[in-house]
């Protein structure tokens, strides 16, 4: 293949990858403006239409880290393809769902081929773009979430408003044909292994994720106590402990221990729990602050909430741009150290009257800054602290691990609002304490990715057909 040509596969991968995370992403912040005219559809009750993101965020999960592994085997643009095609089917089936029970075995459908499509989306860009632009690469990437959930809030308040919930769904349907009409040019040339991971290891370890997953998202209305949360504990606990003991011994893991052996990683990993909780806890609860102390309506509230999201995009698609070379570790302790001090001030500061130009926006523009460096700065230390061919498997863990976080900070929101007392803004503001206590544990915990070699884990084959891994150094970007 030709430079040229090189170069024009690169380019066509960043961009289909970046409109493949753009649609999982779009969908997820614009569903929860459907749920109470879905509830008035289906004459049902907010409790129950509530499984409409809840539907798509357990098999998203629980399904991500064993994605990976996945499209490192049967390829990387094989699988996202794939992917687009059942989330847009999904997306389909879903606008024209005659009932609720459709409905929701939709977007489990669609939250099954997100899992499959965003880790072997990033693991196509890493894989198809040059090493010395791969942390332009990851930031653009990462932009392109960023940009989903800063248009997703108003677009999705326009479209319940003039339309019909129906269509947020139809959003969906032009980009996801365009990827795969388009993204048919990848699969001539791609490179797999054509190795399948575990099958029985990779169902265990969706089973543990997912039962995680439950538990903490169901704990808060149910009680911790109750059979529902206790039950999701024991099956995540037991599937877990086969899904290490088979991990341990099976040339091809669904859970890939051995990336753990790579200190970045296996940092960025925790970290990324870390984050997870404190980015879904505030996300949560700025919809529910504006809209409950400030009185704001849902569409004014997702306005309120895109400019954080559309200064992560600007952060992330300017990463590439700096000629100065952040490393993974300056990108997670800065970013999340800001995103710290912006939670600080609002923890100190929110009351029942609206404050949006002189508190809010700046506050939020601080936070943005913080999300978009700590967002790429987590995906780099992760990706690139392992070799090339393990790609796709180092995005899916780190990944999941970003959405058990999610669901830990989701459950303490409800927690912290139902247990601090007070009828203004104590509630609230003792949950920006909380996201402020976890992001200086992640500030911290990127304080420990420090530049030292690291070498990349070893593929899991037997001992006669393994080559040696080059060594990478943390933050490295060939």
């Amino acid at each position: 293949m030709t430079p040229l040509a090189t170069t024009r596969r690169a380019s066509l991968a960043l961009l289909l990858a970046s409109a493949g995370t753009f649609l999982s992403f779009l969908d997820a912040t614009v569903t929860n403006l459907a749920v109470p005219p879905i509830a008035d559809t289906f004459d049902a009750s907010l409790t129950t239409v509530s499984w409409v993101a809840t539907a798509y965020v357990i098999p998203f999960a629980a399904l991500l880290a064993p994605a990976g592994p996945l499209a490192d085997a049967v390829g990387r643009a094989r699988l996202f393809l794939l992917g687009v095609a059942a989330f847009t089917a999904s997306s389909l089936l879903i606008a024209l769902a005659p009932n609720l029970p459709v409905l929701l075995g939709a977007r489990a459908a669609q939250g099954l081929a997100a899992a499959l499509l965003v880790p072997a989306s990033l693991g196509l860009v890493l894989a198809e773009i040059p090493a010395e632009r791969r942390r332009a690469a990851i930031g653009l990437w990462s932009a392109a979430g960023a940009l989903a959930a800063a248009a997703g809030p108003a677009l999705g308040g326009v479209v319940v408003e003039v339309l019909d919930w129906r269509a947020l769904f139809c959003l969906n349907l032009p980009v996801g044909v365009w990827v795969l009409l388009t993204g048919r040019k990848l699969l001539t040339g791609e490179t797999r292994t054509g190795r399948a991971p575990d099958l029985a290891g990779s169902l265990l370890l969706a089973v543990s994720v997912g039962a995680a997953v439950y538990g903490l998202t169901q704990g808060p209305e149910h009680g911790w106590s109750s059979a529902h949360v206790l039950a999701a504990a024991g099956v995540t606990a037991v599937a877990g402990a086969a899904t290490v003991a088979r991990a341990l011994r099976h040339p091809r893991p669904a859970l890939r221990l051995d990336l753990f052996r790579s200190r970045p990683f296996a940092v960025a990993s925790a970290v990324s729990v870390a984050y997870g909780a404190a980015l879904f806890a505030t996300m949560l609860l700025g919809v529910l602050f504006m809209t409950d102390a400030w009185n704001y309506s849902a569409l004014e509230a997702g306005l309120a909430m895109s400019p954080a999201a559309l200064v992560t995009a600007v952060v992330g698609i300017g990463i590439g741009r700096l000629s100065l070379t952040l490393t993974p570790r300056t990108m997670v302790a800065a970013g999340s150290a800001l995103v710290a001090a912006a939670t600080a001030v609002l923890a100190l500061l929110i009351d029942t009257e609206p404050r949006f130009w002189t508190l809010w926006l700046p506050a939020g523009a601080v936070m943005g800054v913080g999300v978009g460096l700590a967002t790429v700065g987590i995906s780099s230390a992760a990706a690139l602290s392992v070799a090339p061919r393990h790609f796709a498997a180092a995005t899916g863990t780190v990944m999941a691990a970003r959405q058990i976080g999610g669901g830990l900070g989701i459950a303490a929101t409800a927690v912290i609002l139902a247990e601090v007392s007070g009828t203004g803004a104590e509630p609230y503001a003792a949950v920006y304490g909380f996201a402020t206590a976890v992001n200086v544990a992640a500030a911290l915990g990127g304080l420990a990715l420090r530049p030292a070699a690291t070498a990349a884990p070893q593929p899991s084959v037997p001992p006669s057909s393994a080559r040696t891994a080059p060594r990478v150094l943390e933050g490295d970007q060939r």
